[in-house]
């Protein structure tokens, strides 16, 4: 069966070095070391996995001044190996203004995008602040998607304050609000979204443009109601995502395997819906 993965991180050292202050926090969270691999290394985890990637970048330059883990850097990858990765979500900073916007604009119209990750919690900002609503007014011109982060996150996890930031930023009440002010852009949250999964569900269920992918956790640890919901009422709504390289794929698929879902509802959840909402 296709695996389509929307959320794959490149794993290697520019994306190790962009989460600068995080990354003792992170081992900590994951209970494993949390450390470089090389491209080589990367592509043979897919390769082995038998996924279709998709990278994202990541941008936290004007929250921990690390330097980004960039549009072009993700680009890179993916035209060095098309076969095993086959898109790219750019990563942009709404605080930076007219920077992102032009950023936004090369990586549709130039590097060929499918669209933009947010991480509200760590880019300190929710997604229905209408300061930045010309961001995504542009992102929904150029006809790009966006794939926005909800509930709780390891980055910060156990720190002082969280390093500064906020939680509820990445409530999914915020991603209600964007779908209502931008209904034609195709809108997924990513992660299971604790703990507001019911919220999310709601979300998920009430706004057609909404869409939901499941990375970040192991499918053992999905709770009841989402279980349930996922080969039900939002069986044209979920897709599947890893957070490559949070944990390995052999656990992932296997305990997806362990929901007992029918092969129909895998086969939307793997690669239908994907290809579906997002032409891939």
């Amino acid at each position: 069966m296709r695996i389509i993965d929307l959320h794959c991180y490149p794993g290697t050292q520019a994306w190790i070095d962009a989460q600068g202050p995080y990354v003792e926090a992170l081992a900590k969270y994951w209970k494993r070391d949390w450390s470089a691999k090389s491209e080589q290394d990367v592509l043979e985890d897919f390769t082995a996995a038998g996924v279709e990637a998709c990278l994202v970048a990541l941008d936290l330059e004007t929250t921990v001044a690390t330097p980004p883990c960039s549009n072009e850097y993700v680009h890179a990858m993916w035209q060095r190996h098309p076969k095993r990765i086959i898109q790219c979500w750019g990563a942009v900073e709404p605080a930076k203004g007219d920077v992102a916007l032009n950023q936004i604009r090369k990586a549709v119209r130039e590097l060929g995008f499918i669209g933009f990750h947010f991480h509200p919690i760590m880019q300190h900002f929710a997604v229905n602040d209408r300061r930045y609503y010309p961001m995504f007014e542009l992102i929904d011109e150029l006809k790009a998607a966006v794939m926005i982060d909800v509930g709780t996150t390891g980055m910060g996890a156990g720190m002082p304050g969280g390093m500064g930031a906020t939680l509820r930023h990445a409530h999914p009440s915020a991603i209600d609000a964007l779908a209502v002010d931008f209904p034609n852009l195709k809108i997924l949250m990513a992660h299971p979204g604790w703990p507001w999964v019911d919220e999310a569900t709601a979300v998920a269920l009430h706004k057609g443009n909404v869409y939901w992918e499941m990375s970040g956790w192991g499918p053992k640890h999905f709770p009841g109601n989402l279980k349930v919901d996922m080969r039900a009422r939002l069986q044209d709504k979920i897709m599947f995502g890893s957070d490559y390289p949070s944990m390995p794929y052999e656990r992932i698929l296997r305990e997806w395997g362990e929901l007992g879902y029918k092969d129909e509802i895998m086969q939307k959840i793997f690669h239908g819906n994907a290809e579906r909402v997002l032409g891939l």
